[in-house]
């Protein structure tokens, strides 16, 4: 009952490899400290990703029409395609920052670049951390040719690291996909989310490389195939933010021939994409603010996908569900209610609903099921609600949490506290 996907369609031989973004051959990553958001701070927040060869790249940003600096500059260097370097930022989302932040935004491209020997529009740059606070510039724009010099082939874990906000760790993955005769491509990324998560591009960064060798064209089908299937149905607040960003890489640096559209070749990397991109939108649930549960919504038998997406997304964004979750309680009342305003076509009589097989709901009727063995599922940090609407073939699903009250305490004061803390530094 699982959503569908071309990964289930087609078996993809392949093994996870340790490296994350850096794991593709000829591409390398670094980090350093500047103290962004709090200039006695020493955590890593600067980071450089680059190829050492030329690059194919693409990228999706966020759907709010609030767009950052970063977001805006990043549109328009994208058009090239030939990007082979982002710089990303961590403590400061240089958001609502108005002109000064796009000069900012084009400020770090230009210093990268010099640094690199690249022209301008070749590195693209991405900044995630509060809203509203001009970028701290004089901290770093000096170190630029330092994060440069230090780039090398091991520097995904720092990078990772440094693109962190509220994440409590670091998000990296990375396969290998033989395909015969000793040859073979990768796919590496990080990325960085763990609240104003959203369908339809979330408060997330996500940096892949591949060292297989594709055009744009391919590239740009393979990854709106895999972001649609992927980042694209992960919730943890219903919030979509201002800087949401998926940036892919290849540098053909593999050696394979380029894969060309309708190959066999083609449907493997696009399930390889799919994979990593996958694992990261998963790993940025299980990391939501202080959440406690991660919740595969599943919805099968619809009359439309569109139907089926309708429902999935109603259901992970309730928040009445969701504190459902939180409170271990298998209120199946709660969901078909959100299956009912979804939009979706659907008959009452005809629902029903699961927890991990344990059927809740038959017909739209409470389910023979004892309450306490559904509690006993709903009590576990990982379970599956599956809604069936028993009136087509279309599937889908969306990945969700609970949501907690420690939540609530850590994103209540998070713009007055670093507002006030700028005023006693005298940086505000």
């Amino acid at each position: 009952m699982s959503a569908p996907s071309s990964s289930a369609k087609a078996r993809v031989a392949f093994k996870e490899i340790p490296g994350g973004v850096t794991a593709a051959r000829g591409f390398r990553a670094s980090a350093l400290s500047c103290g962004i958001k709090n200039p006695e701070a020493t955590r890593l927040d600067l980071a450089l990703i680059a190829s050492d060869g030329p690059a194919v790249t693409d990228a999706v940003f966020t759907t709010n029409k609030v767009r950052a600096g970063c977001v805006r500059v990043c549109q328009q260097h994208i058009r090239s395609a030939d990007a082979r370097a982002i710089v990303a930022n961590s403590g400061n989302a240089n958001a609502c920052t108005g002109l000064q932040g796009i000069a900012d935004a084009k400020a770090m491209c230009r210093g990268v670049a010099q640094a690199l020997d690249l022209r301008q529009r070749q590195v693209l740059v991405c900044s995630t951390g509060i809203i509203g606070m001009s970028m701290p510039m004089p901290r770093i724009e000096p170190r630029l040719g330092e994060l440069a010099a230090a780039l090398h082939p091991a520097g995904s874990d720092e990078a990772a690291r440094a693109i962190m906000t509220s994440d409590t760790k670091p998000k990296s993955f990375a396969i290998e996909v033989p395909l015969g005769r000793g040859r073979s491509f990768r796919i590496g990324g990080i990325a960085k989310g763990a609240g104003m998560i959203n369908p339809n591009m979330a408060t997330m960064l996500c940096f892949i490389t591949t060292d297989a060798k594709l055009g744009r064209d391919e590239l740009r089908r393979a990854m709106r195939h895999a972001v649609d299937q992927s980042f694209n149905r992960i919730t943890i607040d219903g919030d979509t933010s201002t800087n949401d960003t998926v940036i892919v890489m290849s540098n053909g640096a593999s050696g394979m021939p380029q894969i060309r559209r309708g190959s066999a070749e083609s449907e493997l990397f696009r399930n390889a994409l799919h994979k990593v991109m996958m694992e990261l939108a998963k790993m940025i649930v299980a990391d939501g603010e202080r959440v406690t549960k991660f919740v595969e919504v599943r919805v099968c038998h619809a009359r439309t996908q569109a139907d089926a997406r309708k429902v999935a997304k109603a259901v992970a964004n309730s928040l009445l569900v969701k504190c459902s979750f939180h409170g271990s309680d298998p209120n199946w009342g709660r969901i078909i209610h959100a299956v009912g305003y979804s939009g979706a076509r659907i008959r009452e009589e005809l629902v029903d609903i699961y927890f991990n097989g344990l059927i809740a709901c038959k017909g739209g009727l409470t389910a023979k099921t004892s309450v306490t063995e559904l509690e006993k599922v709903a009590r576990q940090p990982r379970f599956t609600v599956t809604i069936d609407l028993n009136l087509g073939h279309a599937e889908d699903a969306a990945y969700t949490t609970d949501l907690s009250q420690a939540y609530v305490d850590f994103n209540s004061s998070e713009y007055s506290a670093a507002v006030h803390a700028r005023r006693q530094k005298g940086l505000a």
